[in-house]
């Protein structure tokens, strides 16, 4: 019987999984929690746009079809004609772009004054500016209305659009927060140049500001686009009406017609969802620069 020589070393298997392993499966699990959450938050965008091109009594066959068996692309000019949809998107368009102007041009000023200036109780107003976050909306909702009402601005744009003009406690800190990221050196060349402080906000600090204003821009667009509380409030003539305002009224004197209201609101969200796609890098660069300095 031979001898066992047990000097010599016993190779050893690896068991388990190795590191590289064990980091592609995390990330593909990662990956699938994120896809589902993707498909759970594109169901209703999905099931809108199939209830679009259905026709009215396939809306509310049981069990439901997500594929219509006759796609109907009438549905959609059914929809633009059924209410008068250009007119409220006219008048949308018109609350939203004097919106955007004003919010832009008062929040980038406003910022500016508490980034780049240096003056006797700058930091004591920036806190109560954002101590007003606290306050919801709907307590100053009544003064506003009585205010509105006894200037005589009720069922006009005015109390949609001038309010913009004076700024706004969140948009202001986020470009803030920007403008704070930007090196000083930029003002003290300027104004070595002869630049006054609107020169340097104007030749030298907005165009560098570009992500922020467009965060300000699709932030703004979107609350304002998507609005319903203020237009329902002061806006009461049906050809003043909004989009929103527009779709409700719809659904109220229609209410059997599914398949036209999810035409008309996949046509209201249609811009919101261009003007994200679009300028989406920008989007996503604001959002990094905003939060880097404090």
């Amino acid at each position: 019987m031979a001898a066992i020589d047990t000097t010599r070393p016993v190779a050893v298997r690896p068991t388990g999984l190795t590191m590289r392993q064990r980091r592609w499966i995390s990330k593909g699990l990662v990956h699938l929690a994120l896809l589902a959450g993707v498909t759970l938050m594109f169901i209703p965008l999905a099931w809108t746009l199939s209830t679009s091109l259905k026709k009215p009594g396939e809306v509310f066959l049981f069990p439901p079809t997500f594929i219509p068996n006759e796609i109907i692309w009438r549905n959609y000019v059914d929809a633009v004609t059924a209410i008068p949809f250009f007119k409220y998107l006219w008048n949308t368009a018109i609350i939203t772009g004097l919106t955007i102007v004003g919010k832009v041009m008062s929040v980038t000023l406003v910022a500016f004054a508490f980034a780049r200036l240096r003056w006797w109780g700058r930091d004591t107003l920036f806190l109560i500016m954002l101590a007003t976050l606290m306050l919801p909306t709907h307590v100053t909702l009544i003064p506003q209305f009585i205010l509105f009402k006894n200037l005589g601005w009720i069922n006009t744009f005015l109390p949609l659009i001038v309010p913009q003009f004076f700024g706004g406690p969140w948009l202001t800190f986020l470009v803030r927060q920007f403008l704070l990221t930007l090196p000083r050196e930029l003002d003290d060349a300027a104004r070595i140049d002869g630049c006054s402080s609107f020169g340097v906000f104007a030749r030298i600090i907005l165009p560098l500001a570009m992500p922020a204003v467009l965060i300000v821009v699709i932030f703004v667009f979107n609350n304002t686009w998507n609005d319903f509380l203020g237009p329902l409030i002061y806006l009461h003539s049906q050809d003043k009406f909004t989009l929103a305002l527009g779709l409700r009224m719809f659904q109220g004197e229609a209410s059997t017609s599914w398949n036209l209201l999810m035409a008309a609101s996949l046509l209201t969200m249609l811009p919101v969802l261009l003007l994200f796609f679009a300028a989406q890098k920008y989007f996503m660069q604001g959002i990094v620069f905003t939060g880097v300095k404090g």
